[in-house]
């Protein structure tokens, strides 16, 4: 039974199915859990929403002349969130746990706010801090509007000198930015970015960026495109005397300026950090339970004028010992809403004890098209080995002798889906002949393709020689827990390749792989949504998944660094160039599919189970969060469901 498949179908009845990413803001229709301009909102509904209302606690501190009313503190034209189930209730501390500062993806996943933003299933760009933009016709100049009234938490507005700051004194500062982000880069040059009013910026490219706004969608994390100047200037050279900088940063027992900038700027680590996020951090993450409050300059409403977030504050427990997880935490009833730290072999034990926790368990397919994708090393240093791996027809007799329905009910617990390293279904550019792409379990086949490669003499053992007479032997290298490993092991040498496992702690394995000392490297297959936005897995440049770190290092460097490719995968590096540069979007849809074409024939990437879903606990009364949703980290979820909407039902 295909149950991932079932629930992205239910969840994303509305378009999903598309071939691409529109680069519009217009909306036909209104859609629960998605972004609207207050004036699209308006025209799309006939509504008009002419009064707002705040949370109770923060209605005090107006009436105590702590803070400014609540028209005074949005903007003129507030981004209206939809919500998935119904106008939520204001109040509640939502719990959830962390790690640490290791974990912040966490914290920050709720809270991120970007230029644009992802629609929920990743299919669109929508408004968000810009509230509406141009491009040009060759794809080179966008202009953008701030959405004016927008405050930082202190109540400063957000204007273009933030986004200034921005790019005059982080972007092309070398000692904060030592290397400009490919995605901020054309022709080989950095963007300009002009000011032209207090709320209108534009930026400019080299060459065509035709995929520019997707990249700020995923790029977007902390404050991209704006950086609060009232604030961190204080701790820039630029702004502030040598004399006194030097002093904060002997106080902050650091060794040099950008070390104290960038804590700063990071409103985990610094809680005095002006943010426009739901939520703000109050106290230092290494509390025992580290604190974020509700932002009373927050700039989004509900349907009927609500300011949201509807919940106070968010804590995070911080684990104290590895036994003590998220888990154990949820099962006992002490979270709210956790998906951080809930892997599928926790299913079981989360099901059965949902009434004593108080709980349900919900299930997001993730955008992972295989978990695990085994990689084999195309520059692999060994030039026996090499030949070998650079024949494709050895890659599809080793994906061939895998029994992945086997697996799958082994580790899985049956809820993924067995199939090749390819994008998930449910997401654009889905191609189910690659999905099924030499996926069968078929040993006598797979026996048949080394034969016919020259592999038919044996050892004493029965493993196959090489050409040089040595037996063929994969050392395959991986971090992490991984037993399913052992299994593989054994459908491999039962086709006659010896295979030797090396497990690894993550940062030596990370270094070997893009050093491209890995002979078969271990990874999964993820950020399948949005994949415009990210495409790295495709062309070999994920430095986890060591397929082609040679090549990729060549690519990325412009040909300075690496070595060259040949062939398919030098093919697949060219249509991308053609991809980013392409504004229509058909033509760029057709480039684009011929890179998964390439990869449908190489199997360079071999898929074992796919489409796992994430799992999530939310308390019984913990509302407007839905179920079936995507995950995927170039969607930033959970934020794809919206957090500032969820709310506790009274």
């Amino acid at each position: 039974m295909r149950i991932p498949k079932i629930l992205v179908i239910l969840a994303l009845c509305a378009g999903i199915l598309v071939s691409s990413i529109p680069l519009i803001f217009g909306a036909e229709k209104v859609e629960p859990g998605e972004y609207y301009n207050l004036s699209d909102y308006e025209k799309l509904t006939g509504k008009k929403i002419t009064r707002f209302a705040e949370s109770p606690q923060l209605a005090e501190l107006v009436k105590q002349g702590k803070l400014p009313p609540l028209e005074q503190r949005i903007p003129k034209n507030p981004l209206v969130v939809t919500p998935y189930e119904e106008i939520g209730q204001y109040g509640g501390t939502w719990r959830r746990t962390w790690s640490g500062l290791s974990d912040s993806a966490g914290p920050y996943k709720l809270c991120s706010e970007h230029l644009v933003m992802f629609n929920k299933n990743g299919t669109k760009i929508l408004p968000n801090v810009a509230e509406s933009w141009k491009v040009s016709r060759d794809a080179k100049t966008y202009t953008f509007k701030l959405r004016e009234g927008i405050r930082w938490s202190d109540g400063t507005p957000l204007t273009t000198e933030d986004v200034v700051f921005w790019y005059e004194d982080i972007i092309l500062n070398k000692d904060l930015t030592p290397t400009i982000p490919n995605w901020l880069t054309s022709g080989g040059k950095p963007l300009k970015l002009e000011k032209i009013d207090t709320y209108t910026f534009k930026v400019e490219f080299e060459e065509p960026n035709a995929l520019f706004l997707i990249s700020i969608g995923k790029m977007g994390g902390g404050h991209t495109f704006f950086a609060p100047k009232h604030y961190l200037k204080q701790f820039h050279p630029k702004y502030t005397p040598k004399e006194k900088l030097d002093e904060l940063v002997k106080k902050a027992g650091l060794q040099n300026w950008y070390q104290l900038f960038g804590n700063m700027n990071d409103f985990l680590q610094n809680p005095d950090l002006p943010v426009i996020y739901p939520w703000k951090a109050t106290n230092l993450p290494t509390a025992t339970l580290q604190i974020m409050e509700r932002n009373p300059y927050y700039w989004k409403i509900d349907p009927e004028g609500n300011q949201l977030p509807y919940i106070d504050r968010i804590t995070h427990t911080l684990l104290g010992s590895a036994g003590e997880t998220a888990v154990l935490k949820a099962i006992s009833g002490e979270v709210d809403m956790q998906e951080r730290g809930l892997v599928i072999d926790n299913y079981t034990l989360l099901m059965e004890n949902r009434t004593k926790g108080n709980y349900r368990v919900l299930r997001w397919p993730q955008g992972t098209g295989a978990s695990p994708a085994i990689l084999l090393n195309q520059n692999v240093k060994d030039p026996v080995l090499r030949k070998i791996f650079e024949d494709r027809r050895f890659r599809i007799a080793l994906s061939l002798a895998i029994n992945r329905e086997e697996i799958n009910q082994l580790f899985y617990l049956g809820l993924g889906e067995p199939r090749q390293a390819s994008i998930i279904s449910g997401a654009p550019f889905y191609d189910p002949e690659w999905e099924k792409a030499y996926a069968e379990y078929d040993p006598k086949k797979a026996n048949e393709y080394l034969d016919k490669m020259g592999l038919t003499k044996r050892d004493k053992d029965g493993f196959r020689l090489r050409a040089d007479g040595k037996t063929l032997i994969l050392t395959i290298e991986y971090s992490g827990d991984r037993p399913y490993m052992e299994v593989i092991k054994k459908y491999w040498e039962a086709i006659g390749v010896k295979v030797f496992l090396k497990p690894l702690e993550r940062s030596l394995y990370v270094t070997r792989a893009q050093a491209g000392e890995i002979e078969v490297g271990v990874w999964g297959f993820d950020r399948n949504v949005a994949i415009l936005s990210d495409p790295g897995h495709l062309l070999g440049t994920v430095v986890e998944a060591p397929w082609a770190p040679l090549y990729a290092t060549w690519y990325n460097t412009g040909g300075r660094g690496g070595e060259e490719p040949k062939g398919d995968i030098k093919r697949i590096y060219e249509l991308w160039d053609k991809v980013k540069s392409t504004i229509d979007e058909k033509q760029r849809d057709r480039y684009f599919k011929e890179i998964i074409n390439l990869h449908k024939k190489n199997i360079w990437m071999i898929g074992i189970v796919g489409e796992v879903p994430q799992l999530i606990v939310a308390k019984n009364n913990f509302r407007n969060i839905p179920d079936g949703l995507l995950w995927d980290d170039n969607i930033r979820s959970p934020k794809n469901a919206r957090p500032e909407q969820f709310f506790f039902k009274k």
